[in-house]
């Protein structure tokens, strides 16, 4: 079986599933934030009844994060809705945006979009914050109410996204009937060179199947390649795994692995104990692709799928009118890292917005310091408009005073993970994905850039 298959055998109580089975499978983890959250819970109450309890109350992590920091009353409303539930259920893990559980959210605007406006309980984008709080546990069945809960994937964990009536479904009994996916396998070899980064190794497989070739299909990464890979380009893999119609993306158990979970685990007093899945020798496969890292090169998204690759170094003419670092993809400490060793000592020439995914980066970025300089200054002092408020911000778009988002047609080139017309704001404006190393180089030129001209 490949590591997919094992997991969701064992999930289902089964010695053996293949490809095509239709099985019951538990759950482990029931992951949802502000968007899908209140409608989840209205399905759980409807199915199940006003008085109900859920499954199990440790199990159900709500995270707010996406409509967040914005005036709308609206959006504001459902960070309510979810502390009411929490309330009611008695929810053990709930990362709330205030520390008085008896308060109401309402951002504040005349505090500004850059400064802090929330408590100490505060989690970040879901996907970072999962694994920051120790819940991304290997050989476990994580579904979570977001198409990019896959990021999890890194962990040798079975993470997927689906929809309010199966989390309203799992949220009441613990379990949900899964199709077990087909396998496409990723081999990794080589090295990345300087300049390269993980976004660019899953937009080229993007491009090499197609934004639609993974559709409903585990995409396994292994091989030495994938083994040389920190944790974090890992996760930066896994997460895009949606973006090519996969169903999961998963990677293998090694002592990069458990070294980063242990430590979670244990920093924050989550469940610890956990088992990983190895890969047998005679896995069967739907195809194969070796890729041979210490070939590629930066690599581009364009408007408006992520399938539709080019070269950076290809794409010199395209000038840009706004550059943006964030989201669960690219928002993560060495994501900025790679980020402010373009910029540093440099002046941005574009709009550049910056939005780290979860509170612990923007310590991380404010306490890391280079040559007596903390890597935040540097970012602004290049000109990098940076926000102490983490979450999605303008990855999802969202309201028209969400930070960073594009309320005019404009190109803007991001390393977040979706392009289609209309994700980051303005239905006209144009989105093109690359990492953030990429991002950087092009904020400093004004148009698309090979970020290996100023790597150093």
């Amino acid at each position: 079986m490949t590591l997919t298959e094992k997991i969701l055998a064992r999930a289902s109580g089964k010695a053996q599933v293949k490809a095509g089975d239709n099985v019951w499978v538990k759950a482990d983890t029931l992951m949802t934030h502000d968007v899908c959250g209140p409608g989840t819970i209205g399905v759980f109450k409807r199915e199940f009844g006003e008085t109900a309890k859920v499954w199990d109350k440790e199990r159900i992590v709500i995270i707010p994060d996406h409509y967040i920091f914005t005036a709308d009353s609206r959006s504001n409303r459902n960070v309510d809705i979810l502390r009411d539930f929490v309330k009611e259920q008695d929810i053990t893990y709930f990362y709330d945006v205030i520390d008085d559980p008896d308060g109401k959210w309402a951002f504040n605007p005349a505090q500004g979009l850059l400064k802090k406006q929330y408590g100490s309980n505060y989690a970040g984008v879901c996907h970072t914050a999962l694994a920051h709080r120790g819940h991304t546990r290997p050989g476990e069945v994580l579904f979570g109410t977001d198409s990019h809960t896959c990021m999890a994937g890194a962990f040798n964990q079975f993470a997927t996204g689906i929809g309010n009536t199966d989390a309203g479904f799992v949220m009441g009994t613990g379990k949900l009937l899964i199709k077990v996916p087909e396998t496409m396998h990723f081999r990794l070899e080589g090295e990345i060179q300087p300049g390269v980064m993980a976004k660019d190794i899953i937009l080229h497989v993007i491009g090499e199947i197609g934004f639609d070739g993974a559709t409903y299909r585990a995409m396994q990464f292994d091989g030495q390649g994938a083994s040389s890979l920190t944790i974090d380009d890992r996760m930066t893999i896994a997460n895009m795994a949606i973006e090519a119609g996969g169903k999961n993306g998963i990677f293998e158990f090694d002592e990069k692995t458990k070294a980063y979970v242990d430590h979670r685990c244990a920093l924050n007093g989550t469940r610890s104990s956990y088992e990983p899945v190895e890969r047998d020798a005679n896995e069967t496969f739907f195809s194969d692709l070796t890729v041979d890292l210490s070939k590629l090169e930066p690599t581009v998204a364009c408007h408006p799928d992520p399938g539709n690759r080019k070269l950076a170094k290809e794409m010199s003419d395209l000038a840009l009118d706004r550059a943006y670092i964030g989201s669960c993809t690219g928002g993560k400490t060495s994501d900025f890292l790679a980020f402010a060793h373009i910029i540093k000592g440099k002046s941005v020439k574009i709009d550049t917005f910056g939005v780290p995914a979860t509170p612990e980066i923007v310590d991380d970025l404010k306490t890391t310091e280079w040559n007596g300089n903390s890597v935040w200054n540097i970012l602004t002092e290049a000109g990098v408009q940076m926000t102490e408020n983490a979450g999605c911000s303008a990855c999802l778009g969202g309201p028209v005073d969400t930070f960073g988002r594009m309320n005019k047609p404009m190109k803007c080139i991001s390393a977040t993970n979706r392009n289609f017309p209309g994700r980051m704001g303005h239905k006209e404006s144009q989105v093109f994905l690359a990492s953030p190393a990429t991002v950087a180089a092009s904020a400093l030129t004004g148009k698309v850039t090979d970020p290996r001209e100023f790597w150093g």
